[in-house]
């Protein structure tokens, strides 16, 4: 148990709750069914809205859906990714994607009771949430980190922070010294928070500023009330420190890239 969550609570939170926490794009395509979850997003062309989050396949389907999938992705020219999650199915899901050369990484779903956390926060490093005025600073330097296109994050961060109704996302910016070194994000589900897409700029890494943008959306989160927060993390870098600052590694799980 962690913070009262036993470890199927931890994986619905960490895998399933995620899926209905952010915003889309105008063209966001949604394929949701008990055995499949996808989306495809036309206009962001780099990844993050384009992937298969979960796929629960027979024998006689699975690699006719496979080829699907990559020729849909590869009609729009999109990046994508496929997680396979431990509920997916067939259990050699990960080889049968191997086999069609798509490149993989190993995630680590993390978990952290908030309460029992104690982040130690960089000197001279301040945290903001991004509001209007900010987003675009936000979106400009999300996208140095990533190396990824500006244009598409800011027209979504745009539309979040203009939806009246969306009080799930939210967007931190890391300064030093007045100057923007990175960004972290996070959707406040109804029992956790989801930690997304954190990244600092290379000349800034290793001094601090990822924890400092980790404590301050903790808090964020404490102050709604919540006593669950939950991550993906690279098995390489993120996760080594999550796990130093107090982060249990739930499980590990395989996410394949098509580039």
């Amino acid at each position: 148990m962690l913070a009262g969550f036993t470890r199927d609570e931890l994986l619905h939170e960490a895998l399933v709750s995620p899926r209905q926490a952010r915003g889309a794009y105008a063209d966001t395509q949604v394929y949701e069914r008990p055995d499949w979850f996808q989306l495809l997003t036309p206009s962001f062309r780099q990844g993050g809205f384009n992937e298969v989050a979960f796929a629960r396949l027979g024998d006689d389907e699975v690699e006719s859906v496979i080829d699907a999938t990559l020729a849909q992705y590869a009609a729009h020219g999109l990046r994508f990714r496929w997680t396979v999650t431990p509920d997916c199915r067939p259990l050699d899901l990960a080889e049968r994607l191997a086999r069609r050369g798509l490149r993989s990484e190993r995630v680590v779903v993390l978990a952290a009771a908030i309460d029992s956390l104690q982040i130690p926060e960089a000197d001279g490093v301040t945290v903001e949430r991004v509001g209007p005025d900010t987003v675009e600073l936000h979106a400009e330097v999300t996208a140095r980190g990533w190396n990824v296109d500006p244009a598409p994050l800011l027209a979504y961060q745009r539309s979040v922070l203009a939806d009246p109704t969306d009080d799930r996302n939210h967007f931190f910016l890391a300064r030093r010294d007045g100057e923007p070194i990175g960004i972290g994000n996070y959707a406040a589900l109804p029992r956790s928070a989801f930690l997304i897409g954190a990244v600092v700029l290379e000349d800034h890494r290793s001094r601090g500023a990822y924890r400092s943008l980790l404590a301050a959306r903790v808090r964020h989160a404490a102050a709604r009330g919540l006593k669950l927060v939950t991550t993906h993390a690279r098995a390489t870098t993120s996760a080594p420190i999550l796990t130093r600052l107090g982060f249990v590694p739930v499980v590990e799980l395989p996410v394949f890239f098509n580039r």
